[in-house]
Parts: C-alpha cells; sequence; structure tokens
C-alpha cells in the first residue's frame, strides 16, 4: 500500500514531492527485495545525495520521511532510516546523534524513535559487517573510478555475480577482479581493492589509471597483475618486492620511468615479465638472475643501457621467451649460452657484438639480432651443437658486420617463413640456394654483394609476399614468375638487363610498391601511371611494340574494314561446307564409332595408370595401376561394389568442371555415383603421414560420428597414396559463397528481385531464393547457433574430443533445408602432422593470437580454445558482412575483421559493426549481444574464451526473441 500511494505522489501535480516520491520508491523496493542485504546502506546513501542538491543530508532524510507521513506510513521510514543512520554514523556520529532526537512534529518524532529501537534491536549487527567487506571495497572502487560511465556497470545481484569479479568457494572473498576497457580514471582510492586479502588475480588493463593507492603493496597473496595500456608514470616503487608469490607481471604500456627496482628480485615465483613500451631507464637490475622461474622477459622499447647481468643465460636456465628490442643496451654473444629452452629471442636495436655463430643454441624458432654488431660467419654454426635449423621460422640479421659467404646449411631451414640478411658486409657470391625454402614469405637480400643471375626456380617460392635484390650486382634477365601473392619487389639498383617479363608487368597492379630502377631493362609501359615510370623505372627504356600502340590499329581499320569484311565472309562459307561434309560422313559411321568409343574408355579405367589430376592450386596423383581394382568404401551401403572408376566416371575423370572448391586439405568435386546418389569428393593431397590402415580406421571412426549440423562423412577410398573422403552432397554451398560470393546453383545474375522468402509453420524458414536467405538476421542467427552446436558436440559429445584445426566460414555448408552442417572435422588427425605444422597452417584472419604472438604462454598445438576463436570470426562474419582480412572497416585502419569489431565493442560503438542488409530485421540490442559473445571467443588469452557449450547457451538465450 506504501508503494503504491508513493506511485500515486511521483504521478501527483505537487512537483516538490515528484523527485523524492520515485527516488525513494527504488529504495523501499531494494529493501522489500533484500532487507537485510549488506549494500543496503551503500544504496540508500546514493539515493540520498543525488536528492540532497544543496541541503543537508539530515534535511534530505526529514523530507524524505515527512513524504511518508503524508502517505500514512509513518512507521515506513524505519528501512530507510536504518540505511541513513549506518552511513551518517560513520562519517558524522554529530549528525546521526541529531537524527536521533524527538522533532518538534510528534508524528515524526514518532517515526525516528521507532527507527532507533529497530537500529537497536535488530541492525547493530549488520553495521559491524557492512564496512571492511570484499563487496564494499569493490563498490567503492568502481563507484570513485569510473566517473561518469557509473550507470552502465550493473550493480545488483550478490557482488560475487558482478562483471569481472570472481569469489572463492564460499563467496565471501573476491579471488580475481577483472575489469578490463571499462574507462576506469584517475588514481585507484585507498581503503578499496588494497584491501581484497584473498586477491590473486587482478587484470586492470586497458583503462586510464595512473597512480596505486597506498595499501595496494599490501596485497600478498597475488599471482596475476595486469596493469598494461594504462597510464601509470613515475617510479617503481620498490615495494613490489611484498608480491612474493606473483606469476605474472604485466605492466606493458604505460609511461613508467627510472630504473627497474632491486626489488624485483623478491618476486621469486614469478614466471612472465612484461614491462614493454615503458620509459625505464638505466641497467637491467642485478636482482632478476635471483627469479629462476622466469620464462618469459619482455623489456623491448625502453631506454635502458649498459649490461646485462653477470651470467644472465645461466641463471635462468627456464627462460623460453627473451625480447630485448629498441633499447641501448651492450654485451656479447657469450650472454646467451647455456639458455637451453629459448625458443624466442629478439634483442635487435641495441649495441650487442661478438660471434653470430655464438647465438645460435637451444630449439630456437624466432631469432632477431638485427641492428647490433655482431660478426662472422653464419657457416661457423656449429652443426654438432644442439641448434636445429629445420625448427627455425623466423631469422633476421640485417644491419650488422657479417662477412663470408651465405651457409649453404639454410638449405635445413624448410620451415622458415622470414629470412632478413640486408645490410652485411659478405664476400661476393652467387644467389643464396632457394630450392628447399618453399615456406618463404619474406626474403630480403639487399646490399649481400650478389652476384649472377636471379635463378629461374625462385618460382617456387609461391607465398612469397615480400622480395627485396636490391643494391647488389646481379645480371642478365629477370626470370618469369608468379606475382600472386606478391606484394613488395624491389631489383634496383643492379645490372639486369632484357625484356621485364609480362606476367611480371601484368601483375605490377596488385602490388603494394615495386622498383625496377637503375638497371638496363626494357619495357612497355603502355598500362603504368605516367608517375609510377617515373621513380619505379628510372633508367629503364620503354619502348612499346607497334602492336601495342591502339593508335596505329585505329587508322588501319578504317582503310582496310571493307577487305577484311570480305574476306571473312569468303572464309566462313568454306568451313560451313567442309562441316557439312565431315558431318555427313560421321553419320553413317555413328553407331560403330560409339561402340569403340565406350570400349576403349573402359579399357582406359582398366588399364591406365597412375592418374594425374590438375587443380589451379595443386597438382596430385593416383597412383593405381587399375582403376577397377581400388575399391571405395560406402558406410550405410556395403553391398555397393563401387571403384575408384566410379568416382572417375562420376567426376568427369575429376575435370575442372566438376570442382566445387579448395581448400586446406585439398580439392572438392561434385559427382553422381550409380544409382543416382549425388556426393562431394574431396581428395587430401596434402602429405598424409599415417598408413592405409591407421587413414581407413580414422575414416570409418569419422564416419560413425552423427549430428544434425554436421556434413555426414559417408564413404572413403584409399587410391595409392592418397586419401579420398566421400560427403553427402550439400545443395547450397558453404557460407563463405553465400556471404561474399554468388550462390552456387543460383543463376548468375546481379538480379535478385524475384528471391523472395515465406514463413513456414514447422521450420519457420522457407527457401525461395538462397541469396535472400541472407537480409534476416533471424536466419544469420540460425546459422550461428546451428555451427556452434556442432563444435560443441565435437569438443564435449566425442571422445576422445574432436579437435576441428580449420574452423572457417568455407567449412560450414548448408544443406537442401537451409540447415547449417559443419563439414571437414576430424581431417586433420588423417594427417599425422605435427603441432608445429598446424600452427604454420592457417587461414588469414582464423588463426588464434596465440599461434601468432610467441610471447603469449599458451599451448604451441590446436585446442578447443583455438577452435572457438575461428567460431567468434564466423560469428563476426554473419552479423557484419565482412571478410576476416582485407575488407572495408569503416572510419578504421584496422588490419582485420576481429580487431575492428573488438574496438567497437570496447568502446560501446558495436552497433556500427552490423551488417546493414541485417539492420532492421530484429532488435539492435539482441545483435549487439551476439557481438560481444563473439568478443568473448576472439579473445586473446585462450583461457578468457568460453567453451563450445557456454556459446551453445549463450546463444540460446536470444533464440526466444528471435522466434517472435
Amino acid at each position: 500500500m506504501l508503494l503504491n500511494c508513493l506511485y500515486n505522489a511521483g504521478n501527483d501535480s505537487k512537483p516538490a514531492l515528484k523527485k523524492e516520491s520515485l527516488s525513494l520508491l527504488a529504495v523501499l523496493y531494494a529493501v522489500h527485495s533484500d532487507p537485510c542485504s549488506t549494500y543496503l546502506t551503500k544504496i540508500i546513501a546514493h539515493i540520498v545525495k543525488k536528492l540532497k542538491d544543496s541541503d543537508s543530508p539530515l534535511h534530505a532524510f526529514q523530507k524524505l520521511c515527512s513524504m511518508l507521513l503524508f502517505c500514512g506510513g509513518g512507521g515506513g521510514c524505519v528501512y530507510g532510516f536504518m540505511g541513513f543512520i549506518g552511513v551518517v554514523a560513520l562519517q558524522k556520529p554529530e549528525v546521526a546523534a541529531e537524527a536521533l532526537m524527538v522533532r518538534r512534529n510528534p508524528k515524526m518524532g514518532f517515526g525516528f524513535l521507532g527507527s532507533f529501537f529497530i537500529l537497536t534491536l535488530f541492525f547493530k549487527p549488520l553495521v559491524s559487517q557492512q564496512p571492511n567487506t570484499d563487496g564494499s571495497f569493490i563498490f567503492d572502487f568502481l563507484q570513485k573510478m569510473y566517473s561518469d560511465s557509473s550507470e552502465d556497470y550493473d550493480f545488483s545481484g550478490p557482488f560475487c555475480s558482478w562483471r569481472g569479479v570472481f569469489c572463492d568457494a564460499k563467496r565471501e572473498n573476491v579471488v580475481k577482479l577483472e575489469v578490463t576497457g571499462l574507462g576506469l580514471s584517475g588514481v585507484i582510492p585507498d581503503d578499496t581493492i588494497g584491501k581484497l586479502s584473498k586477491l590473486e588475480t587482478l587484470d586492470l588493463s586497458s583503462n586510464k589509471i595512473t597512480s596505486f593507492p597506498s595499501d595496494f603493496w599490501s596485497l600478498g597473496t597475488l599471482k596475476n597483475l595486469n596493469l598494461s595500456f594504462n597510464q601509470f608514470s613515475g617510479n617503481l616503487p620498490s615495494n613490489m618486492g611484498n608480491f612474493g608469490h606473483l606469476q605474472i607481471l604485466d605492466l606493458s604500456f604505460n609511461n613508467f620511468s627510472g630504473s627497474i627496482p632491486e626489488a624485483i628480485s623478491s618476486l621469486v615465483s614469478l614466471e612472465v615479465l612484461n614491462l614493454s613500451q615503458n620509459g625505464f631507464e638505466s641497467t637491467i637490475p642485478l636482482g632478476i638472475s635471483q627469479c629462476k622461474s622466469l620464462v618469459s622477459i619482455d623489456l623491448s622499447v625502453n631506454r635502458l643501457n649498459g649490461s646485462l647481468p653477470r651470467d644472465f643465460g645461466a641463471a635462468l636456465a627456464k627462460l623460453e621467451f627473451l625480447n630485448l628490442a629498441n633499447n641501448e643496451i651492450e654485451g656479447r654473444d657469450t650472454d646467451f649460452s647455456r639458455m637451453k629452452l629459448i625458443r624466442y629471442l629478439n634483442i635487435s636495436g641495441n649495441l650487442f657484438n661478438g660471434s653470430v655463430a655464438g647465438v645460435f643454441e637451444g630449439p630456437l624458432k624466432v631469432i632477431d639480432l638485427s641492428r647490433n654488431q655482431f660478426q662472422g660467419h653464419i657457416a661457423e654454426v656449429n652443426f654438432s651443437s644442439t641448434f636445429n635449423w629445420s625448427k627455425l621460422v623466423y631469422l633476421n640479421l640485417c644491419e650488422n658486420q657479417l662477412s663470408g659467404e651465405f651457409f649453404s646449411g639454410l638449405n635445413y631451414a624448410h620451415n622458415i617463413k622470414y629470412l632478413n640478411l640486408a645490410q652485411n658486409r659478405f664476400t661476393r657470391q652467387h644467389f643464396l640456394s632457394i630450392n628447399m625454402l618453399s615456406n618463404l614469405e619474406y626474403l630480403n637480400l639487399s646490399s649481400t654483394n650478389l652476384i649472377g643471375e636471379i635463378p629461374s626456380n625462385i618460382s617456387y617460392l609461391s607465398s612469397l609476399t615480400t622480395l627485396d635484390l636490391s643494391k647488389n650486382h646481379l645480371s642478365n634477365r629477370i626470370p618469369p614468375f608468379g606475382t600472386k601473392n606478391l606484394q613488395v619487389l624491389d631489383v634496383s639498383h643492379n645490372n639486369l638487363s632484357g625484356d621485364i617479363p609480362l606476367m611480371l608487368l601484368e601483375g605490377l597492379r596488385e602490388m603494394e610498391r615495386f622498383n625496377f630502377s637503375y638497371n638496363n631493362l626494357s619495357f612497355c609501359g603502355s598500362q603504368i601511371p605516367s608517375e609510377t615510370l617515373q621513380f619505379a623505372f628510372i633508367g629503364s627504356v620503354n619502348s612499346c611494340p607497334i602492336a601495342a600502340n591502339p593508335a596505329f590499329f585505329k587508322i588501319k581499320s578504317q582503310k582496310h574494314r571493307g577487305l577484311k569484311l570480305a574476306l571473312a565472309l569468303t572464309l566462313s562459307m568454306v568451313c560451313l561446307l567442309v562441316g557439312l561434309l565431315f558431318l555427313a560422313f560421321g553419320c553413317r559411321r555413328k553407331t560403330r564409332n560409339w561402340a569403340v568409343k565406350q570400349n576403349s574408355f573402359r579399357e582406359e579405367q582398366t588399364i591406365s595408370g597412375p592418374f594425374s589430376f590438375q587443380t589451379d592450386s595443386t597438382t596430385w596423383v593416383a597412383d593405381v595401376k587399375q582403376a577397377t581394382s581400388v575399391p571405395v568404401v560406402i558406410f550405410e551401403k556395403p553391398l555397393l561394389n563401387f571403384t575408384f572408376a566410379d568416382l572417375l566416371s562420376a567426376t568427369c575423370h575429376f575435370d575442372r568442371g566438376s570442382l566445387l572448391a579448395e581448400g586446406r586439405f585439398g580439392p572438392v568435386y561434385g559427382g553422381l555415383l550409380p544409382g543416382g546418389v549425388h556426393v562431394a569428393v574431396k581428395v587430401l593431397v596434402h602429405g598424409s603421414t599415417t598408413t592405409d590402415h591407421e587413414a581407413a580406421r580414422e575414416l570409418e571412426y569419422l564416419g560413425r560420428i552423427k549430428h544434425p549440423n554436421l556434413v555426414p562423412l559417408t564413404g572413403y577410398c584409399l587410391a595409392g597414396e592418397q586419401r579420398i573422403v566421400i560427403y553427402e552432397f550439400m545443395e547450397n554451398g558453404n557460407l563463405q559463397n553465400l556471404l561474399y560470393d554468388l550462390p552456387l546453383g543460383v543463376q548468375a545474375t546481379e538480379d535478385w528481385t524475384t528471391d523472395t522468402w515465406e514463413e513456414d509453420e514447422n521450420n519457420g524458414i522457407q527457401n525461395v531464393g538462397t541469396k535472400g536467405s541472407l537480409i534476416t538476421w533471424r536466419f544469420r542467427h540460425k546459422i550461428a547457433l546451428g555451427t556452434a552446436r556442432a563444435m560443441a558436440f565435437l569438443h564435449h559429445g566425442c571422445s576422445p574430443p574432436i579437435i576441428h584445426k580449420d574452423v572457417k566460414a568455407s567449412s560450414v555448408y548448408l544443406d537442401s533445408n537451409l540447415e547449417p552442417r559443419l563439414s571437414d572435422f576430424g581431417l586433420a588427425r588423417i594427417f599425422g602432422n605435427e603441432p608445429d605444422n598446424e600452427i604454420a597452417s592457417g587461414w588469414p584472419g582464423y588463426l588464434p593470437p596465440e599461434f601468432l604472438q610467441p610471447e603469449i604462454s599458451s599451448p604451441k598445438s590446436p585446442t578447443p580454445k583455438s577452435d572457438v576463436y575461428g567460431f567468434g570470426v564466423i560469428l563476426f562474419e554473419l552479423i557484419t558482412g565482412k571478410r576476416p582480412v582485407e575488407d572495408d572497416y569503416p572510419d578504421e585502419n584496422e588490419a582485420s575483421l576481429v580487431s575492428w569489431v573488438r574496438g567497437l565493442v570496447r568502446r560501446n560503438h558495436a552497433s556500427r559493426a552490423i551488417d546493414p542488409k541485417i539492420r532492421g530485421t530484429g532488435p539492435d540490442e539482441q545483435i549487439v549481444e551476439a557481438l560481444k559473445i563473439g568478443y568473448l571467443c576472439t579473445a586473446e588469452i585462450p583461457s578468457k574464451r568460453p567453451s563450445m557449450q557456454q556459446v551453445v547457451g549463450l546463444l540460446k538465450d536470444l533464440e526466444p526473441i528471435t522466434q517472435k
């Protein structure tokens, strides 16, 4: 009754009561819901502060009580008074005492006196518990740090359920606090998070915090501290030595200055130290050698100088990651000896010297010694040492003082992707042997004293994106080589001659940068802009043949037009007569020729072999002697005696016309087996290391895995070394085709006006035009949920769990009912690849950051969390309609879809990412919630990503609104 009275008072014509009544209504609702809440006093104090304006807290509260009496509820002020006295008594005892006095108004005095008795009998124990609880510390911290955005944070429910707050089993103490990217600013107040006595993990990264509280260093239980991407400045206090249990410390991307405290020696449990991108000066402290548990150190981009501590490498025997780049540190190669576990070493941009060979030890994958003063020969690397060239992925030795010749042993680095030997003092030598370096993506041999020709087998480097051979003594012609992936080409300042290959010229328009200047080259630049000719072809001869001069043909065509027309008519008549003669002769022998043709084709199927097939990107061979002798296993129809010959016939001899797609594992062909069985045939061409028996066992296991959202694997064929898997045909193509290309099986036209969609009581959606399906949020949500269910089944419904390892839009297909189905699950098991190769393979935009950033302490092989990342990218594609990379991301210079969307979500601008095609087909708030699910899935640290079961639950929470 009191709540109704307050509501009516708030809508009364009396403006004096309206503001107070509505605010007190919220207070009384909180009291009614949880009258014993430990946060009641905080809430009421907040309301009173909002009401008081220029009045005293007591006067404001008296007005509230007067309003209660006006409604006839004199005793209704009790709960409010309890909260008010609880707050005021802690801060101003004299005001609390004044509140307890009996006022001139007897009705008011009765309300106060009754409140006092209730407070004495019942509320006293609660007042003693409200301060000094973890909930109140967190509340104070967020209220004071949130500034104008505090209303966005939801304080409802127990504090252990608040966003970013994680409690112990008893739900009494906070053990983990993660409030990243929420706009917290200023100095952390005293008596807030510094009082969380059980706190183990604190992550305040990506905010605008400037300083520590005085009680911060009392957090003795802290194990993980991340304050990166903030605005801390000044010296780092030596009190950091109090964190004796600390394992991870990340203070990167701040404005710290001064020296790194010697007290770091007290952090004996420290495993990861990241102080990069600050302004630290002086030398690296000697005490760091006492942190013998260190696995990762990043001190890059500071102003550190002096030498490394003595026996630095020997003291830190567990070190796997070391980044000292862009400082002024001095030292020698011996400083890094005895690091037996080191995998990542970047000391570029310093003053190190000594023999380059002394650094090559241990299982190094990334070596960056650029911009130092190292000397010696690469050939001095001792192969009897622990160094293994085959593990090397990245090598940068540019801008040193290396001499001698290139080391032929670089051929053993067959996994290397980045090689930079530029600007050294090598002796004159021929081009580096590249026979075994087929994985190279970046090659810079500028200023390395090269002589002779550019080898023709450079065309083997099909993955090359950057090739810099400038400032050498190369001669003769430029060999023709493909430019499919090439973005940067520089052959300037050499002695090259002859014509620039035509295929190279045609690929220039797709490149970011190229330079042929200061050679003796000739070319035809009729299609090259004049401004490009002025800086990229200096010293070259631009001479085009007559055939490249359009004006020449324009003049001649008018003069001989009549003659050409007459000649064309004459030739047409002759060809027509000859054709009729052949047709008449051919019809007489039609029956006999058809029989011969059929017999010859059967003979070819029977005896010809091995069979070789080619696509745009690969060539594969089925090394079998007789096509009819190789069986095809169909799981659900074992009595059908299909053979490899039937596959040849079904796919028109694996003709390019039957090619549906090419993926990571190989090409996919469409075909029709005898009996009208429509199938998709995938050839696994990229080097399986399993035996026939192992491959058959794995494929039969995968054939038993059934789920409504998985593409059924219906059979297989082992044709020599090739493993061929047979899937049920998905007639609506894959998600990538539907999002970005014309849909499979639909007219190739830009006019989609005839496509319509109809609702169906049973299925909800009925296909009347494939392209039209993607313009509704309802349908895209359906694809996301179905894909998530398939992945959750693989991760949680199979034993052992199946990690897909290749989750991308082209792996999601749509069947005849437009239900999403995930394909290619489990195929990685058949290849038997090592983890390093699995990491190296991956589609741009889908590869998780833990495989791109070795500094992150994470598994080095795919896990369910890496699959979750791929799903997050697919979810972003469904919502934004944009590709994972190389698309147009409005108002941003981001390199990928993930970085663009995550940035918008962090800035609360997620709605800008919604695809205009689906905007308005569903609530924007719901689509933004789906973007936030994708944000969780694409977290940089794998442990922060949800499981696929959790993702299914989150997407299903959006489903009821979708179904309306």
